[in-house]
C-alpha cells in the first residue's frame, strides 16, 4: 500500500507556544494547542475561532472537534515511481 500524503505540517516551536498560552488561559486554547501539536494545516482559523467564539461554549466545541479531524488526504505517493 502507497503512503499517503496529507496536509499536516511540522511547527513544534509553535506547538510549544500553544501550550503555554493554553495553561495561562486555563485551558481556554486547548483547541488550538490540539491543533498546532498535531500540525493541523487550518490551526490558524481554530486559534481566531477559538478566540473570538470560545467564550459561547459552542464556538469552543466547534473549534475543538476541528482540532481533533483527521487530516486531509493530498495523494498518494507511488514508490514505484522513481
Amino acid at each position: 500500500m502507497a503512503p499517503l500524503i496529507t496536509d499536516q505540517r511540522s511547527t513544534p516551536g509553535l506547538a510549544v507556544i500553544a501550550w503555554i498560552v493554553t495553561l495561562f488561559t486555563a485551558f481556554y486554547m486547548l483547541p488550538w494547542a490540539i491543533a498546532t501539536t498535531r500540525g493541523k494545516s487550518n490551526q490558524w482559523f481554530i486559534f481566531w475561532l477559538n478566540l473570538l467564539l470560545g467564550w459561547s461554549v459552542i464556538g469552543w466545541i466547534v473549534a475543538l472537534v476541528l482540532s481533533l479531524t483527521s487530516h486531509r488526504p493530498l495523494a498518494y505517493a507511488d514508490p514505484h515511481r522513481y
